[in-house]
């Protein structure tokens, strides 16, 4: 009896502690995405809120996915798609490099935007490179608890101003909750799409599994703890993005205010801000900017860096428990150093176009990626038949892989057309 009641109070603790969730959530949604929601608010209002609720569903059951996997198998998802054949190993081990290189380029310029606003006596590039370097210096150990704690204050700032901006905004609930009622206004047929499967959708839904198992929740008895902590993550993750809509319907759409689009547009909304609610709102928002952009950096620094190192283990056949393919280890940190240095020279360099071009090639089509493989690895002999797909996953994963399909498709118009003009 005395047994049984310390597991109980050890169940509880655990329930209390931040879990992966909230560090995939938190890396997942970076000031780009904050700014698409809010430019979408500006141009329709309300009306395309429900898609933005629709997103975090969609993210929520392929993180679930990703969770699901892991812990039924006691395996990674790299070890799944090595599972699928050479092809997906192929196309991940592209990815993964060209969308490092890129992706290190522009998580640092926009954590350095923000940080170059409050203090524009120094040059961005130098905050750009600070933010690299504090990101390597943070994760180099691999420490996830520690990972977890900065996430956590990281969030905190994010919701103080993302959320705070909204309330202030005083929205009209009638309003609100109209929008939750499927619609798609005439033009609005690609914001729709993206704020249905872009925001928060990268490559670090996939690293979900490796948070887990560095969290220390590595067997189906986690399952229950797993979802529950996925599904309050995303939640939180609802209220960002609602609250950045809100903030664009309110304050912009309403009084017709047209701001840029990219993360530009989150230094004029810091403008906005101060000239309707105080001087204080500009670098209290500027704060938050850099904590949803600085959070993109922490978690890719780490969980991409620990899906590198897992890939090239597999890839070479190193034994499971061999240091190098873990936190820390020697892949680990390979990868930590080519998110930081390598993009330093793009920098400078304004990033040539034909890594643009790939990056835009491979990063939209990433997503139905994960979904197509999820689709095969979640209703095959490897997962124990009670923790495999049920139909309704089966269609909400193919819905998904479409959606993201029409959203690759897209990006890779928009990047092609200009090179063919």
């Amino acid at each position: 009896m005395e047994k049984d009641n310390d597991v109980k109070v050890q169940e509880r603790v655990r329930w209390r502690v931040i879990g992966p969730g909230l560090v995939v959530a938190a890396t997942g949604i970076g000031a780009g995405d904050l700014v698409a929601t809010m430019v979408a608010g500006s141009r329709y209002g309300y009306a395309l809120l429900w898609a933005a609720v629709a997103g975090v569903i969609i993210k929520v059951a392929l993180v679930e996915g990703a969770g699901r996997w892991s812990l039924a198998t006691g395996r990674t998802i790299i070890d799944g798609w090595r599972q699928l054949g050479a092809w997906a190993m192929t196309y991940f081990g592209i990815y993964i490099v060209v969308w490092g290189l890129s992706y290190g380029a522009a998580a640092m310029s926009s954590s350095a935007l923000p940080l170059n606003a409050l203090f524009p006596q120094v040059d961005v590039i130098w905050f750009a490179m600070g933010s690299g370097v504090l990101g390597l210096v943070l994760v180099w150990a691999g420490r996830y608890r520690a990972l977890e704690k900065i996430i956590a204050v990281l969030v905190g700032l994010m919701f103080l101003t993302v959320v705070g901006s909204a309330v202030l905004t005083l929205p009209h609930l009638g309003d609100v909750v109209s929008g939750l009622v499927p619609r798609i206004p005439d033009g609005s047929v690609i914001y729709t799409l993206g704020l249905a499967g872009g925001v928060g959708g990268t490559i670090t839904l996939a690293a979900y599994g490796y948070w887990l198992r560095e969290k220390g929740w590595h067997a189906p008895g986690w399952m229950r703890v797993m979802r529950i902590d996925n599904a309050a993550a995303y939640v939180m993750s609802g209220i960002f993005v609602i609250s950045m809509l809100i903030v664009g319907a309110e304050l912009l759409y309403s009084s017709g205010v047209t701001i840029a689009d990219g993360e530009g547009g989150l230094l004029d909304l810091s403008e906005v801000l101060a000239q309707r609610y105080g001087a204080f709102m500009a670098p209290l928002f500027l704060v938050g900017f850099w904590a949803s952009s600085f959070s993109s950096v922490l978690g890719v620094w780490h969980g991409v860096s620990l899906m590198f190192a897992d890939f090239v283990g597999t890839v070479r056949k190193i034994p499971e428990d061999d240091v190098r393919r873990h936190a820390g280890g020697a892949y680990y940190r390979a990868y930590i150093l080519w998110l930081t240095f390598p993009p330093m020279l793009l920098l400078l360099l304004d990033r040539p176009i034909a890594l643009v071009v790939a990056y835009g090639a491979l990063g939209a089509l990433f997503m139905p990626f994960m979904a197509v493989t999820l689709l095969f690895l979640l209703n095959s002999s490897a997962v124990p038949a009670g923790w495999r797909n049920t139909w309704w996953l089966n269609v909400v994963l193919a819905a998904v892989a479409t959606l993201f399909l029409v959203l690759g498709v897209n990006e890779l118009v928009k990047v092609v057309q200009p090179l063919l003009a």
